[in-house]
């Protein structure tokens, strides 16, 4: 309990620990915003193939992995219908989409795509800790508190340009870590009371990320026109997983 409880906060402080340093290159080039965020998301499938996928399958039938995966994919798709996606809300492309909450402050909206995100990123790290192979479960919360660090740099730069006060691009840096937060700890309280669900809830949570990498991460780091970095750098945040999941699992 008190590891998932250290790990929640650990996690959760890396998105406010990458805003700050993204405060300091308030304006990054597209070719280095392409870059740490396609290591972000090497970091991100590297942690859902390597400390959730396999696991679940070590624990149950295939047929429940396969389920859970399907399911959180399916849970943040539909999570997709209620609000837009992260780069059509910030207006780092032209795409012309219908906006079904128009009136809501385009701020709030942010918030509640991060957020939306986030929590599944929050029981990926805690469901890990119902597994009795802590190396695991140190490897997913590793992978995660690492990819948010680039993410949180890369929406300062964003808010800010769109006008967004800097305290308001703290606080709500703030908020989507809290999230993340609440997050590892619903999921560590799930699989301590019903072990049973253990297999599925970590492939759920590695469907939910394998979802937001193929659905968010890499169309917005080809887009710009340096997607051979961006694959690289994937490829390079993919190996680091590796080498973390060697040594500690």
């Amino acid at each position: 309990m008190q590891l998932a409880l250290i790990t929640a906060f650990g996690v959760g402080g890396a998105t406010i620990a990458g805003v700050l340093i993204g405060f300091l290159f308030q304006k990054v080039p597209h070719r280095f915003n392409d870059m740490i965020l396609g290591f972000a998301a090497g970091i991100m499938l590297g942690a859902a193939v390597l400390g959730l996928i396999i696991p679940s399958l070590e624990e149950g039938k295939v047929w429940m992995t396969l389920a859970g995966i399907l399911a959180g994919a399916i849970f943040l798709n539909a999570a997709d219908y209620l609000t837009p996606h992260l780069h059509r809300i910030t207006g780092m492309d032209q795409e012309e989409h219908a906006n079904r909450q128009s009136q809501l402050n385009k701020v709030m909206l942010f918030v509640l795509a991060i957020a939306i995100h986030n929590l599944p990123e929050g029981l990926a790290a805690g469901v890990g800790f119902g597994t009795e192979n802590l190396g695991n479960a140190v490897t997913v919360a590793l992978g995660i508190a690492l990819q948010n660090i680039p993410e949180g740099m890369v929406i300062v730069s964003p808010l800010i340009m769109a006008g967004v006060p800097k305290l308001r691009v703290f606080l709500i840096a703030s908020f989507t870590g809290v999230i993340e937060i609440v997050g590892t700890m619903l999921g560590f309280g799930a699989v301590s009371v019903a072990s049973a669900i253990l297999p599925f809830a970590l492939a759920f949570a590695g469907g939910t990320m394998i979802y937001v990498v193929s659905d968010e991460m890499i169309p917005e780091t080809h887009s710009h026109g340096y997607e051979r970095q961006a694959t690289y750098s994937l490829l390079v945040g993919f190996m680091v997983m590796i080498l973390i999941d060697w040594y500690l699992g």
